[in-house]
């Protein structure tokens, strides 16, 4: 059985991570918000020049799950400047884990996760943080699982939709091996 890859995303697969990105926004957040809100936000967040834009930007960084050959799901990380708020040079924001819906169950976030975490070491940052959506109850587990604390909240637009977004924190440093 072939396993799970995560790999990081280049600019020859920009069209699958729009692809993918629409679809697993899409999936997630279709059912609980209006078509013409999600079509304005799959528009601009997914257009090909704004990924280019942010492929471009060596402090953004995207990662493809793959199995079979197929890409499940994605990962978009930020530092420094790039982070959508913070934008503290000691941190490292998950902007993005998505994994299709027909493979949930198969810890595909907890393995994307796992890859920004890795990352989060390397660079030897003191915290991992995330805003997420405060009726994504499902995400919410899944990063309280995994050690975040709620620390503040922020307005994200969906749309012309205001929505609050839980912001969420995981102290790294001290995970650290000497």
């Amino acid at each position: 059985m072939q396993q799970i890859q995560i790999t990081q995303i280049n600019h020859n697969q920009i069209h699958q991570l729009q692809e993918v990105g629409k679809k697993n926004f899409y999936e997630t957040f279709a059912e609980v918000n209006s078509e013409e809100n999600m079509k304005t936000y799959l528009e601009k967040e997914f257009a090909i020049d704004y990924l280019q834009t942010q492929l471009n930007n060596t402090d953004s960084n995207f990662y493809f799950a793959t199995f079979n050959d197929n890409v499940i799901g994605y990962l978009k990380i930020n530092f420094g400047s790039s982070q959508t708020e913070l934008k503290d040079s000691k941190a490292l924001e998950i902007e993005r884990i998505y994994v299709l819906k027909e493979f949930h169950g198969l810890k595909v976030g907890q393995l994307l996760y796992e890859k920004a975490l890795q990352i989060a070491k390397e660079k030897k940052v003191e915290y991992i943080w995330l805003g997420v959506w405060e009726e994504n109850k499902k995400a919410i587990q899944f990063y309280t699982k995994n050690g975040f604390i709620v620390f503040n909240k922020h307005l994200f637009k969906l749309g012309n939709d205001e929505q609050t977004d839980l912001m969420m924190k995981l102290q790294v440093k001290s995970k650290y091996t000497s």
